[in-house]
């Protein structure tokens, strides 16, 4: 067996263990792009807003049930995983439109105590940072909701 065919294997072998491919893990997560697009260039109000919020974790929480994927806790922090960087990601991109250039700064015994340019890299990685544990832990709460449904319905493993 070659390194590819072996790359491959392991691959399959993960998604197996995840229980849906990775194509379907990023596209569960790009679902929660809309609702950062909207909140950070203000096109929504706070209904439509609400919406965007719970209606992809909702969606998570149906797929993996439906699917009776063995671990939805460890299934949805994945999808987690792949959304806070989603989430990390896009408000990276859209921090200008966002801030209108009024970026923020830090604050309290740090305010002023940097140069722009160096509190602009720690503000950005912190937000990068904040945004993946974001991520994170909304997967794992809607994966403990999941876990908690399949076992209701003797779906779910003992693992959670």
């Amino acid at each position: 067996m070659d390194s590819e065919t072996s790359g491959r294997s392991a691959t399959r072998t993960r998604g197996r263990a995840l229980g849906l491919s990775w194509p379907m893990l990023c596209g569960l997560a790009a679902l929660g792009v809309p609702r950062v697009v909207a909140h950070d260039l203000d096109l929504v109000g706070p209904v439509v807003n609400s919406v965007l919020v719970f209606l992809p974790p909702l969606v998570w929480l149906v797929v993996v049930v439906a699917r009776s994927v063995p671990s939805p806790l460890r299934t949805l922090a994945a999808v987690g995983l792949v959304y806070g960087v989603l989430l990390a990601a896009t408000h990276q991109l859209l921090w200008q439109r966002a801030f209108e250039g009024e970026s923020p700064v830090l604050g309290g015994n740090l305010a002023g105590a940097l140069p722009p340019e160096w509190e602009a890299v720690v503000v950005r990685v912190f937000a990068g940072g904040s945004s993946v544990v974001t991520g994170v832990a909304v997967g794992v709460v809607t994966g403990l909701v999941a876990w908690g449904v399949s076992a209701l319905l003797g779906r779910a493993d003992r693992e959670h």
